[in-house]
């Protein structure tokens, strides 16, 4: 019999790519279902990045590239966070990697070993948690409360470092709650943490120019006391509608780059070279296309978020960013899981638990607005069916 290391009995998953394909055999069954479960914009990547990638094809851009990236794509992105959040960035800092998730397995697997600790918010995506486990550090949770708008408490974060922790992993705007971290929140965790200079910072923020009624995007390589120990995570998946070209960025501190590029070379060799001339191409391109696509965001955000709120047993926190609404579920009486599965199932429509995110999910489930409105506006009605039907009022 065939046993594999036990670090795998560690290793998680994304329920979302489970609710999605079991949504997909009910629809393949001829079941009705709408799909609030998946994170990922309903848009077109804009054609004129299609067209860059097309372009790099025929110029004959089919072979490897260095690891770390095409000089002009690195070049591109350091201006383009200069230009949003005046920040001085070296491009020999910047890795393109092939999306968010393999930024996270980099920082991860370079800090956390057992005998070290790594916080990490929770809720947040499953996956930082799983990598974690499988690297044998501690995981250390970050609790985000809905009476905070689920930003985290930057003197909660302080207390729970000691001297075995080795990184703290922040997302804002965040998956799945929707929170967005105002300014004096990350103003007084950057600090305190110039006082732990032995802990690296991952920001998750994948999502930064997804934000609604005038909040500002907060990039952490803003600030001079840590900005030497920030690890950047960003990318095109949601911000151009470019989940499935799979590309990345990531900011690395000078001392730790080599290690990442290392990593890259021993993992994935390099970047689809095409899909990275479509990056250069969406960073220096026009866009109009995001601003579109952001104000159909925050039109939708509306809808669900009333109609939520409208919802008996329901509440709803209003999100600051991202396309995710997480209201809290416990006046229905149901646990996250059980609402879930018999949403999918009684009501045909998709969604996640707030579990599938941390034990601190429970009592809330999450909702992906990244879907059209007379979509959205069909699952609400069918959800306050479905509770008006289990004598939930």
């Amino acid at each position: 019999m065939l046993q594999p290391v036990d670090a795998m009995s560690r290793l998680g998953t994304e329920t979302a790519f489970e609710v999605l394909a079991r949504a997909n055999a009910l629809a393949a069954s001829g079941r009705d279902i709408i799909n609030l479960g998946i994170g990922q914009p309903d848009f077109k990547t804009p054609d004129h990045v299609v067209e860059a990638a097309i372009k790099a094809l025929h110029d004959g851009h089919h072979g490897y590239t260095q690891a770390a990236g095409i000089p002009g794509l690195r070049g591109a992105v350091a201006d383009y966070l200069a230009d949003r959040y005046a920040v001085s960035v070296d491009p020999a800092t910047v890795l393109i990697v092939p999306g968010g998730k393999v930024t996270m397995w980099f920082a991860i697997l370079m800090f956390g070993a057992p005998g070290t600790e790594i916080l990490y918010p929770d809720p947040g995506f499953p996956i930082y948690g799983s990598a974690i486990a499988f690297s044998g550090a501690k995981p250390v949770p970050i609790p985000l409360r809905e009476e905070n708008g689920f930003a985290f408490d930057p003197d909660e974060v302080l207390d729970r470092i000691t001297g075995r922790t080795r990184l703290i992993i922040l997302n804002s705007p965040a998956n799945p709650t929707g929170g967005a971290v105002p300014r004096e929140v990350f103003d007084r965790l950057a600090a305190g943490l110039a006082d732990h200079p032995h802990v690296a910072i991952l920001s998750d923020e994948i999502y930064s120019r997804m934000l609604y009624d005038g909040r500002e995007h907060v990039c952490l390589l803003s600030y001079p006391e840590i900005a030497d120990r920030v690890i950047l995570l960003d990318g095109w998946s949601k911000t151009y509608a470019m989940t499935g070209w799979r590309l990345g960025f990531s900011v690395w501190p000078g001392e730790l780059i080599n290690h990442a590029e290392k990593l890259a070379v021993n993992s994935h060799s390099c970047v689809n070279s095409a899909a990275q001339y479509a990056g250069l191409a969406a960073l220096t391109g026009p866009q109009d296309s995001v601003d579109r696509m952001n104000r159909a965001f925050a039109e939708r955000r509306r809808l669900i978020v009333d109609g939520l709120n409208d919802l008996p047993g329901v509440r709803c926190v209003e999100p600051g960013g991202a396309f995710y609404a997480f209201p809290n579920i416990e006046g229905t009486g149901m646990d996250a899981q059980s609402l879930q599965r018999r949403l999918l199932e009684e009501a045909g429509v998709a969604t996640i638990a707030g579990t599938s995110f941390g034990q601190n999910g429970e009592g809330f489930i999450r909702f992906s607005y990244a879907s059209d409105l007379s979509s959205i506006a069909a699952a609400l009605d069918r959800i306050a069916d479905f509770l008006k039907e289990n004598g939930v009022s």
